[in-house]
């Protein structure tokens, strides 16, 4: 009987998608042509040290953050004159106030594993711009807005 042989997880495994249609009737869509994804979970720790700690420090964590970052080739339809729809919500998030700020998003492993996120975030959105040959490329980050929920990956066996 032969061991399983283990290997080393790949950056690209990650999908993400953005609610395109409401809390209700959830309408996942893929966003496109991500290069780069940088999430992050950085926990608020507070000195909670006391005498009866003999000396040691004591650590309590008081709240979390969460972003995701993302580098996007913009994906355009020629014809239509339109980009993708995914990348144009999230842009105009971007640029509006209030509730039109906020986008519903969620982060999976597309190879089925069971590590898979959702949440609610603002968006930044800034162009690369580049040279006459660069490709244009977006860096947005999605800053969470309340918890990041640990879910079933939709694409899990």
């Amino acid at each position: 009987m032969s061991t399983p042989t283990e290997v080393t997880a790949l950056a690209r495994r990650w999908a993400v998608d953005l609610n395109m249609g409401t809390e209700e009737v959830p309408d996942w869509q893929r966003i496109l042509g991500i290069t780069n994804l940088s999430p992050s979970a950085e926990p608020n720790i507070e000195d909670s040290s006391d005498y009866e700690g003999d000396g040691w420090m004591g650590n309590t964590k008081t709240g979390q953050a969460w972003e995701l970052g993302l580098t996007i080739n913009r994906k355009i339809n020629d014809t239509a004159k339109t980009y993708h729809p995914t990348h144009e919500a999230l842009r105009l998030a971007a640029y509006s106030e209030g509730s039109a700020s906020y986008v519903h998003v969620r982060r999976y492993d597309r190879n089925g594993l069971p590590e898979a996120y959702e949440g609610r975030a603002l968006v930044t959105w800034a162009e690369s711009g580049g040279e006459y040959t660069a490709l244009d490329q977006v860096e947005a980050t999605l800053t969470g807005d309340g918890a990041l929920e640990l879910i079933d990956n939709p694409l899990a066996p």
